[in-house]
């Protein structure tokens, strides 16, 4: 008699090597540098149809450790499916690049399902979104599934992004139930985007946002422990582009409070990943204080961190 084994709930990607998300594991960098919309240089590669060049890209990436490789050919002067087509086959044909999962990452589904038709392993799929209504969300879900793509889902809606922890929880719970019960996802595969937004602004507003998302996070791990939380962590940041050592700082300190509420991996330059212990004492609490947004009655805190920012600027 064969024993049979029970499989667990893992999310579980593979390129030519397999990533399983167990419980214990650590976060997962998504090499964010092989998109055309964060990297000035990999646009300027692709662009210029130097695709052997680009592959070095993503090949120090998985270098310095992402394992996972977010690709977006989001540009308008590209044209998208082609691009993608060709870089993501390109990839296949590289098995140091090869051997970890591809994040297919578009605003535009035809090129979601163009990129799905070139991938070997099983990859993520980001984004989908309930922007164009339940229906659109429901068929791009299932041709997703009939890849047996994992999936990122963003905190939109019809009425919009999701700004409040209120309104991330509403829409991703949202989401949730139709997935289970309309499409058949497994849980385990549904990883949710609860929108990370720029702080630091000047718009006092915006002062909540990464509270709104480290909050969000927490009760969307309560309420659905299976699915996983990811998001674009430099967005966070954006205010101080230009000044890597504020933005590196940033992204420490954010990530210290997002993992502890439950976040699972990131889209983050795995290359510049600073260790928040060893982050200078005063930038770090500088960082804290615009990120918890503590003390920060007129932007006080803002005002603070742009002060040192100014004293370290390259």
């Amino acid at each position: 008699m064969i024993e049979q084994t029970h499989i667990k709930p893992f999310l579980r990607l593979s390129g030519l090597e397999p990533l399983i998300v167990r419980p214990e594991t650590n976060f997962v960098n998504v090499g964010e540098r092989t998109n055309v919309t964060g990297s000035k240089m990999f646009a300027r590669l692709i662009r210029a149809g130097q695709y052997e060049e680009a592959l070095s890209v993503a090949r120090q990436q998985v270098e310095n450790g992402a394992q996972v490789l977010d690709v977006n050919m989001d540009d308008a002067m590209l044209e998208g499916v082609e691009a993608m087509t060709t870089f993501l086959n390109l990839v296949q044909a590289e098995p140091d690049i090869a051997k970890i999962p591809i994040m297919i990452d578009s605003s535009k589904f035809t090129i979601i399902e163009a990129g799905l038709k070139c991938v070997q392993g099983r990859c993520i799929v980001n984004s989908i979104s309930m922007k164009e209504g339940e229906e659109k969300f429901i068929e791009q879900a299932f041709i997703c599934k009939s890849y047996g793509a994992a999936i990122i889902v963003m905190a939109f809606d019809e009425v919009g992004q999701a700004d409040t922890k209120a309104r991330k929880i509403e829409i991703c719970s949202r989401a949730y139930k139709i997935l289970i019960e309309q499409v058949g996802y497994d849980p385990q595969d549904i990883i949710f985007d609860p929108n990370i937004f720029a702080i630091a602004t000047g718009i006092e507003e915006h002062n909540n946002y990464a509270v709104d998302f480290i909050e969000a996070t927490r009760e969307i791990k309560r309420l659905m422990p299976l699915t996983k939380i990811s998001g674009g962590v430099s967005n966070m940041s954006f205010s101080f582009r230009g000044n890597d050592h504020v933005r590196e700082a940033m992204h420490a300190v954010f990530l210290y409070y997002t993992i502890q509420a439950g976040m699972d991996m990131g889209i983050v330059n795995a290359g510049q990943l600073v260790v928040y212990d060893e982050i200078e004492p005063t930038l770090k609490q500088l960082c804290e204080d615009v990120i918890l947004n503590r003390n920060n009655d007129n932007n006080e805190s803002t005002e603070k961190l742009i002060q040192f920012a100014e004293t370290v600027k390259a």
